[in-house]
């Protein structure tokens, strides 16, 4: 049984101190699950935390996928077999600069929605999400069938809402779909935070990074019959594009460690283990400006994106010792696994995919994906990602527009997030949200009837804040000198689902046609026998933004301005000997490099450190 007694956690009936970490399965590929989870049990934890993102699982609504890089049960059953006890955080929400905070986006198809509320909808789709989801966690719960001792109502409540019939709801919810170890909730360290988030039934934690012995003595004093725990201990950070990489140094983060485990509280290292941001699930934040997080994952993690352990593994490990056992380290642990060895990768097609292009291809590949439906005939007003059922990618919006001759101002009003804007076929600018209140251009045209295309792009939703349900696409229309555009065309592009068909699309040279459009550019990644199974680290440094899939993979997103200059491909992605394909597709060109290549790098660019 795991209980609580007072200021201890209880582990069949004997004092237990969590040290956890935390690990998103939904971040590394499922071959890797085992050797990461390995390495932290190496480190001293004793416990993994994950969260379960619902957008991860549920593609459309009614649909559910848990295979693959979504094989909870899985995930759950490879932690348990690496002797690690498991903490779940099922949310509904989740955060963790995660697209939308973990909610599907087709959520927000419905105007009246109102996430993380007592909303009815919402609360009925939550409902049957629970219902698919829910009975996974509790058929591993320990000690019956499985290693899962802590399950967390929502997630950080208490600095969103103070809705107490919705936190019941989730907690009712989760002990009738039989969940029987102990319910936490989580907040950052102020009380305000942490009374609006508590919810009768479940046990308080804390989130930070610093301060640990003020913390300690405020928790005591507000709950004093209350193990205490940090569930987030934030020893590093994420980075933004355009930041610089976030790091902390050992010691300043192995000291908090310390007086954590001397105060009798409990621990989740967030992160312990690095990961990637897939494809396009990146969330953003915003403070005054969208903020898209990178594709890195790597947080400073002791246990880096690649598996490479830090300086924090060992002065993490060496701390934990002093309070609890901690297991020798296995003679064949590679402080960092294999990566392939630095490369030139040959050029072998390149081209421009035209507005014409991306209609034909949104055509071909929209009836593969759950949800996903095109405009082929005018409607009013430009659909929205979320009413074409698209969940992340680009959006292809065209219509005519007569114009008088001259220049004209074009403004996208409610622009989400990035948009290139092409008048018969040639670009004539690029519009990014928060730069103009609304984001306009300037176009000079002779006197017709002028075609306009424009291409949107989600940059991730926001993850965190008060503008949580960010529905991406042109929002409120756009604005043609002094009316609005009318007679809509939609053609919705996942790109993150449908690798193989841009890949297809791009495997021959196209001369230069006589229209704008997205530069492709195809490099032959050869992998010896030798080699099959092995990272790469790809350098996109030579390159300006955009995106980049491995065979019909999509790795991620690529940006000039940093931090992060290469991307991690795993070593099950190329487990086969031969010749793989490097597909890259940018939306800018890189400023400062006019014919760049590619090249593989022995270590990871995750760019110049932030200074303390």
């Amino acid at each position: 049984m795991f209980t609580t007694s007072g200021t201890r956690f209880l582990r069949d009936g004997e004092p237990h101190l969590i040290v956890s970490g935390a690990f998103h399965y939904s971040r590394v590929h499922p071959d890797q699950w085992a050797d990461r989870l390995r390495r932290l049990r190496a480190m001293g934890a004793n416990a993994v935390e994950t969260y379960v993102p619902w957008n991860f699982h549920a593609p459309a609504p009614g649909v559910y996928d848990f295979s693959g890089a979504a094989d909870l049960e899985r995930f759950l059953d490879t932690a348990a077999a690496e002797d690690l006890d498991i903490l779940v955080r099922p949310g509904p929400y989740a955060c963790g600069e995660w697209e939308n905070g973990g909610f599907p986006g087709w959520l927000l198809a419905d105007p009246g929605m109102r996430l993380r509320t007592s909303n009815p909808a919402y609360l009925a789709e939550v409902d049957r999400w629970f219902d698919e989801m829910i009975p996974l966690i509790a058929a591993r719960q320990y000690p019956e069938g499985g290693r899962v001792i802590l399950v967390q109502i929502e997630n950080e409540y208490g600095s969103f809402g103070d809705d107490l019939q919705y936190l019941e709801h989730l907690r009712d919810g989760l002990l009738a779909r039989g969940i029987t170890v102990p319910l936490v909730t989580s907040d950052g360290p102020r009380m305000s935070w942490l009374l609006a988030g508590t919810v009768e039934g479940a046990l308080p934690t804390m989130n930070f990074g610093s301060r640990t012995a003020e913390h300690l003595e405020t928790f005591a004093a507000e709950f004093p019959d209350t193990p205490p725990m940090c569930m987030e201990y934030w020893h590093g950070w994420f980075d933004h594009w355009g930041e610089q990489h976030h790091t902390r140094a050992p010691e300043e983060a192995a000291h908090e460690l310390r007086t954590m485990l001397a105060g009798n509280m409990s621990t989740n290292f967030y992160m312990a283990v690095g990961g990637t941001n897939y494809g396009l699930w990146n969330g953003s934040n915003h403070d005054g400006v969208i903020q898209p997080t990178i594709t890195s994952y790597d947080y400073d993690a002791p246990i880096g994106e690649d598996g490479s352990l830090s300086p924090k593994f060992h002065a993490f490990r060496s701390i934990i010792a002093e309070y609890l056992p901690v297991p020798e380290l296995p003679a064949d642990l590679a402080v960092a696994p294999p990566a392939l060895t630095p490369r030139d990768l040959p050029l072998t097609t390149s081209g421009v995919l035209t507005c014409d292009d991306l209609q034909e291809l949104s055509l071909a590949t929209a009836p593969q994906v759950p949800g996903l439906r095109t405009v082929t005939e005018p409607v009013p007003e430009p659909p929205t990602f979320e009413q074409l059922g698209l969940e992340r990618g680009m959006l292809l919006l065209r219509s005519e527009v007569a114009h008088a001759g001259g220049t004209v101002p074009v403004r996208l009003h409610g622009l989400h997030d990035r948009a290139h804007v092409f008048i018969d076929g040639r670009l004539v600018g690029i519009v990014n949200r928060d730069e103009g209140t609304p984001e306009t251009l300037e176009i000079t045209a002779e006197r017709g009837v002028l075609r306009i295309d424009v291409l949107v792009e989600s940059q991730g939703r926001i993850n965190f804040g008060p503008l949580l349900g960010d529905r991406k696409g042109i929002l409120t229309g756009v604005w043609w000198g002094n009316r609005f555009i009318n007679g809509w065309r939609a053609y919705p592009l996942a790109l993150d689902v449908v690798g193989a068909a841009v890949s297809a699309l791009c495997t021959q040279d196209r001369p230069a046609p006589q229209a704008d459009g997205l530069t492709y550019r195809q490099y032959e990644l050869a992998v010896g026998a030798d080699e099959a199974g092995t990272d790469a680290n790809i350098s996109t440094a030579q390159r300006g933004r955009g995106f980049l899939w491995i065979d019909d993979s999509m790795l991620g997103r690529f940006w000039h301005i940093g931090p992060q200059q290469s991307l991690y491909c795993p070593g099950p992605l190329l487990a086969s000997a031969g010749s793989h394909t490097v597909t890259v597709l940018e939306t800018d060109p890189s400023p400062t490099v006019t014919d760049g290549g590619m090249s593989l790098l022995a270590r990871p660019d995750l760019g110049e450190p932030a200074q303390p």
